[in-house]
Protein backbone atom coordinates (compact mmCIF):
# COMPACT_ATOMS: atom_id res chain seq x y z
CA UNK A 1 0.00 0.00 0.00
CA UNK A 2 1.68 3.31 -0.95
CA UNK A 3 -1.06 5.29 0.82
CA UNK A 4 0.59 6.60 3.89
CA UNK A 5 -2.31 9.17 5.58
CA UNK A 6 -3.04 7.90 9.52
CA UNK A 7 -5.78 5.14 9.47
CA UNK A 8 -9.13 4.85 11.57
CA UNK A 9 -10.00 1.33 11.65
CA UNK A 10 -14.12 1.06 13.18
CA UNK A 11 -15.96 -1.73 14.06
CA UNK A 12 -19.36 -2.10 13.70
CA UNK A 13 -21.74 -4.04 15.17
CA UNK A 14 -21.51 -2.24 19.19
CA UNK A 15 -19.06 0.77 17.59
CA UNK A 16 -20.50 2.51 15.28
CA UNK A 17 -23.92 1.16 16.31
CA UNK A 18 -25.40 0.21 19.59
CA UNK A 19 -25.94 -3.67 18.94
CA UNK A 20 -25.99 -6.17 16.28
CA UNK A 21 -26.94 -5.68 12.48
CA UNK A 22 -26.89 -9.40 11.19
CA UNK A 23 -30.07 -10.69 12.99
CA UNK A 24 -32.08 -7.25 12.13
CA UNK A 25 -31.12 -7.90 8.36
CA UNK A 26 -31.84 -11.78 8.22
CA UNK A 27 -35.52 -10.32 9.59
CA UNK A 28 -35.59 -8.61 6.57
CA UNK A 29 -34.71 -10.73 3.98
CA UNK A 30 -37.12 -13.91 5.35
CA UNK A 31 -39.79 -15.12 7.17
CA UNK A 32 -40.34 -14.64 10.77
CA UNK A 33 -40.89 -18.63 10.71
CA UNK A 34 -38.28 -19.00 8.70
CA UNK A 35 -35.86 -17.20 10.64
CA UNK A 36 -37.15 -18.37 14.42
CA UNK A 37 -36.54 -22.05 12.74
CA UNK A 38 -32.87 -21.37 11.47
CA UNK A 39 -31.96 -19.70 14.66
CA UNK A 40 -33.08 -22.06 16.97
CA UNK A 41 -30.91 -24.69 16.77
CA UNK A 42 -27.35 -22.60 16.70
CA UNK A 43 -28.92 -20.54 19.12
CA UNK A 44 -26.57 -20.88 22.11
CA UNK A 45 -23.86 -21.08 20.00
CA UNK A 46 -24.21 -17.92 19.00
CA UNK A 47 -23.70 -16.44 21.94
CA UNK A 48 -21.71 -18.44 24.15
CA UNK A 49 -19.38 -21.31 21.97
CA UNK A 50 -18.69 -21.96 18.00
CA UNK A 51 -19.87 -18.42 16.61
CA UNK A 52 -17.96 -18.99 13.62
CA UNK A 53 -19.71 -22.38 12.57
CA UNK A 54 -23.50 -21.11 13.98
CA UNK A 55 -23.06 -18.36 12.10
CA UNK A 56 -22.72 -20.19 8.95
CA UNK A 57 -25.27 -22.60 9.53
CA UNK A 58 -27.30 -19.57 10.11
CA UNK A 59 -26.52 -17.70 7.30
CA UNK A 60 -26.83 -21.25 5.22
CA UNK A 61 -31.08 -22.03 6.31
CA UNK A 62 -31.37 -18.45 5.63
CA UNK A 63 -29.40 -17.56 2.69
CA UNK A 64 -28.77 -20.74 0.64
CA UNK A 65 -30.31 -20.89 -3.26
CA UNK A 66 -31.24 -16.87 -2.72
CA UNK A 67 -30.12 -14.60 -5.82
CA UNK A 68 -27.66 -11.78 -4.98
CA UNK A 69 -29.37 -9.55 -6.50
CA UNK A 70 -32.53 -9.64 -4.31
CA UNK A 71 -30.34 -9.65 -1.44
CA UNK A 72 -27.43 -6.92 -2.37
CA UNK A 73 -30.82 -4.90 -3.19
CA UNK A 74 -32.09 -5.47 0.17
CA UNK A 75 -28.90 -4.59 1.71
CA UNK A 76 -28.77 -1.38 0.35
CA UNK A 77 -32.15 -0.73 1.80
CA UNK A 78 -30.64 -1.96 5.18
CA UNK A 79 -27.81 -0.11 5.51
CA UNK A 80 -29.89 3.12 4.08
CA UNK A 81 -31.85 2.34 7.15
CA UNK A 82 -28.74 1.88 9.76
CA UNK A 83 -27.49 4.95 8.71
CA UNK A 84 -30.46 7.04 8.81
CA UNK A 85 -31.23 5.49 12.49
CA UNK A 86 -28.50 3.65 14.37
CA UNK A 87 -25.24 4.96 14.57
CA UNK A 88 -24.42 6.11 17.58
CA UNK A 89 -23.96 9.65 17.50
CA UNK A 90 -20.18 9.77 19.31
CA UNK A 91 -19.14 7.86 17.29
CA UNK A 92 -20.35 9.50 14.34
CA UNK A 93 -18.88 12.42 15.32
CA UNK A 94 -15.10 10.38 15.60
CA UNK A 95 -15.68 8.79 12.39
CA UNK A 96 -16.02 12.88 10.96
CA UNK A 97 -13.11 14.20 12.71
CA UNK A 98 -10.68 11.41 11.18
CA UNK A 99 -12.02 12.46 7.75
CA UNK A 100 -11.80 16.10 8.65
CA UNK A 101 -8.26 15.29 9.63
CA UNK A 102 -7.89 13.89 6.16
CA UNK A 103 -7.49 10.07 8.01
CA UNK A 104 -8.68 7.04 5.53
CA UNK A 105 -11.40 5.31 7.34
CA UNK A 106 -11.99 1.70 7.21
CA UNK A 107 -15.04 -0.54 8.24
CA UNK A 108 -13.76 -3.97 9.77
CA UNK A 109 -16.42 -5.98 10.71
CA UNK A 110 -18.09 -9.46 11.17
CA UNK A 111 -21.06 -8.07 9.69
CA UNK A 112 -21.51 -8.74 5.77
CA UNK A 113 -20.91 -7.08 2.92
CA UNK A 114 -24.05 -6.66 1.05
CA UNK A 115 -25.10 -3.89 3.93
CA UNK A 116 -22.00 -2.45 5.41
CA UNK A 117 -20.91 -1.46 1.38
CA UNK A 118 -24.31 0.56 1.34
CA UNK A 119 -22.93 1.97 4.70
CA UNK A 120 -19.92 3.30 3.73
CA UNK A 121 -21.15 4.70 0.48
CA UNK A 122 -23.00 7.02 2.43
CA UNK A 123 -21.09 8.00 5.18
CA UNK A 124 -18.09 8.46 2.91
CA UNK A 125 -15.83 6.16 4.28
CA UNK A 126 -12.76 4.55 2.28
CA UNK A 127 -12.60 1.04 2.72
CA UNK A 128 -14.82 -1.99 3.82
CA UNK A 129 -13.18 -5.16 5.57
CA UNK A 130 -15.88 -7.81 6.34
CA UNK A 131 -17.61 -10.87 6.08
CA UNK A 132 -18.59 -11.67 2.28
CA UNK A 133 -21.29 -14.30 1.09
CA UNK A 134 -19.85 -17.72 -1.44
CA UNK A 135 -21.71 -17.43 -4.59
CA UNK A 136 -21.75 -21.12 -6.39
CA UNK A 137 -21.29 -21.54 -9.70
CA UNK A 138 -25.04 -21.08 -10.54
CA UNK A 139 -24.90 -17.91 -9.40
CA UNK A 140 -26.70 -18.16 -6.03
CA UNK A 141 -25.91 -17.67 -2.24
CA UNK A 142 -24.29 -20.92 -0.38
CA UNK A 143 -24.68 -19.00 2.75
CA UNK A 144 -21.11 -19.80 3.56
CA UNK A 145 -18.56 -17.01 4.74
CA UNK A 146 -15.98 -16.62 1.63
CA UNK A 147 -12.94 -16.69 3.68
CA UNK A 148 -14.42 -16.70 6.98
CA UNK A 149 -15.88 -14.88 9.58
CA UNK A 150 -13.86 -10.94 10.30
CA UNK A 151 -13.94 -11.49 14.02
CA UNK A 152 -11.14 -11.92 16.58
CA UNK A 153 -7.30 -12.54 14.69
CA UNK A 154 -9.25 -12.63 11.56
CA UNK A 155 -10.08 -9.18 11.58
CA UNK A 156 -6.38 -8.16 12.62
CA UNK A 157 -5.02 -10.57 9.46
CA UNK A 158 -7.09 -8.86 7.26
CA UNK A 159 -5.99 -5.54 8.41
CA UNK A 160 -2.28 -5.59 8.48
CA UNK A 161 -3.07 -7.17 5.38
CA UNK A 162 -4.60 -4.12 4.05
CA UNK A 163 -2.23 -1.94 5.35
CA UNK A 164 0.91 -3.40 5.18
CA UNK A 165 3.80 -3.10 8.10
CA UNK A 166 3.10 -0.36 9.47
CA UNK A 167 0.80 -0.32 12.27
CA UNK A 168 1.80 3.17 13.97
CA UNK A 169 -0.48 5.74 11.77
CA UNK A 170 -3.56 3.18 13.11
CA UNK A 171 -6.31 4.30 15.37
CA UNK A 172 -8.61 0.97 15.98
CA UNK A 173 -12.25 1.17 17.65
CA UNK A 174 -13.55 -1.58 18.92
CA UNK A 175 -16.33 -2.78 21.95
CA UNK A 176 -15.87 -6.41 22.40
CA UNK A 177 -13.39 -9.12 22.89
CA UNK A 178 -13.88 -10.06 19.07
CA UNK A 179 -12.33 -6.35 18.33
CA UNK A 180 -9.24 -7.28 20.89
CA UNK A 181 -6.64 -8.42 18.33
CA UNK A 182 -7.32 -5.19 16.23
CA UNK A 183 -7.24 -3.07 18.94
CA UNK A 184 -3.51 -4.68 19.73
CA UNK A 185 -2.53 -3.30 16.37
CA UNK A 186 -2.98 -0.16 16.95
CA UNK A 187 -1.02 2.92 18.26
CA UNK A 188 -3.95 4.45 19.19
CA UNK A 189 -6.80 1.84 20.33
CA UNK A 190 -10.16 3.02 21.68
CA UNK A 191 -12.61 0.85 23.07
CA UNK A 192 -16.30 1.69 23.32
CA UNK A 193 -18.42 0.81 26.03
CA UNK A 194 -22.07 1.74 25.74
CA UNK A 195 -21.37 3.87 23.10
CA UNK A 196 -19.64 6.09 24.91
CA UNK A 197 -15.42 6.33 23.43
CA UNK A 198 -12.52 5.36 26.23
CA UNK A 199 -9.39 6.11 25.13
CA UNK A 200 -6.36 4.80 27.21
CA UNK A 201 -4.66 6.68 29.93
CA UNK A 202 -1.46 9.15 28.64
Amino acid sequence: MTDDRPVAAFDFDGTLTRRDTLVPFLASVARRSTLLRAAGPVAWDLVRRHRDAAKEQLLTRVLRGREPAEIVAAGRAYGDHLVGRSIVRGARERLAWHQREGHRVVIVSASLDVYLQEVARLLGIDDVICTELEVDEAGRYTGRMLGGNCRGVEKARRLRAHLGADTSVLWAYGNGSGDDAMLALAAHPVRVRRGRLREPAA
